[in-house]
């Protein structure tokens, strides 16, 4: 029993390694198999939640608590998330002439919390890891006020959908299962402590499947507009790296806060994303979601690698355990 645990253990920790490229094999499958893989698509908010659940039992009280030890940080990094990111969003949308569901997909992606990966993506980075923690966790339970309002803003006119409607599946498949994982994180002891080695395995599939069925759906717009998409979300991603760390520093944030706001304001939980899209609007609506999912976990891990041959003098220690929020 205890070979095939740390087979397991074993199994998860190269999951996480080589994420980047498991999601990018998942885009392929879902192009190689479309017929096969396209009715993933209808269950994208079972997968997030899944993943949400995974993320709740990597949180704890004291990564809330950093709200109160270092306000001026926490605030500026929630603000840069929802305001650099949805309307960057627009601004490349506009500039590359996406109407439709490709500009509410970008804009769907922009208005999304903070992804998950970013934990592990700072962490490499030696940047500010209880500082990221903490940024996601906040970003994510802010979502249900948020994100509706962001995207009724910037794509109202186009849109068949109430605040009060995008709210509650926010809190069904984001808010809901986080906080089930947090309490079982706090009250499960030991037991609970035993899940995290393996949660990277449970995100990373969870991912790369998401990232299949909605590339499998999509599978025809993919191979006639996805070099114009996909060029789209690549400088919405780059864009939000570059504005996260300026702005960072502009507001005196030291290095390795910097290297934290960056990383979270240019990675978004498009798993989110694609399943709003998928739930209130179509499958279509979700191909900037999945194309996004596959770029920044790419654009994250090449950045991080840059960064980790610069160290930061003085940086604060990163959390022992962001090894296991890869995803």
């Amino acid at each position: 029993m205890e070979t095939r645990t740390g087979g397991l253990r074993k199994v998860a920790e190269l999951a996480g390694r080589w994420f980047a490229v498991l999601v990018v094999l998942g885009g392929l499958a879902g192009l190689a198999a479309p017929a096969q893989l396209a009715p993933i698509a209808g269950h994208i908010p079972l997968f997030l939640g899944v993943i949400m659940f995974g993320m709740g039992l990597t949180l704890r009280g004291a990564d809330f608590a950093l709200v109160a030890r270092r306000p001026w940080a926490v605030l500026v990094g929630v603000a840069l998330q929802y305001l650099v990111m949805p309307f960057l969003a627009w601004g490349v949308g506009s500039a590359f002439g996406l109407t439709g569901e490709a500009m509410l997909g970008m804009i769907l992606v922009g208005a999304a919390p903070g992804g998950t990966a970013s934990n592990v993506i700072v962490y490499l980075a030696k940047g500010d890891t209880a500082l990221s923690v903490t940024l996601t966790a906040v970003s994510t339970v802010l979502a249900p006020l948020v994100t509706p309002l962001i995207v009724l803003r910037l794509a109202g006119t186009e849109l068949d959908v109430s605040y009060g409607s995008l709210m509650t599946s926010i809190v069904q498949i984001v808010l809901v299962p986080v906080l089930v994982g947090l309490l079982v994180r706090t009250f499960g002891g030991p037991y609970a402590e035993r899940l995290l080695p393996y949660l990277p395995l449970v995100s990373v599939t969870g991912i790369v499947v998401v990232v299949a069925g909605i590339v499998a759906a999509n599978s025809a717009a993919v191979l006639s507009t996805g070099l114009l998409l996909g060029l789209a979300v690549a400088l919405h991603n780059g864009f939000g790296l570059a504005l996260g760390y300026l702005l960072a520093r502009a507001a005196g944030l030291d290095e390795s806060a910097r290297r934290a706001v960056s990383i979270e304001v240019g990675m978004q939980n498009s798993g989110l994303a694609a399943s709003l899209a998928t739930t209130h609007f179509s499958p279509a609506a979700a191909l900037p979601a999945a194309l996004f999912s596959v770029w920044h976990n790419v654009s994250g891990a090449t950045l991080a690698s840059f960064w980790a041959r610069r160290p930061v003098e003085g940086g604060e220690r990163p959390r022992e355990d962001a090894h296991s929020l890869p995803a």
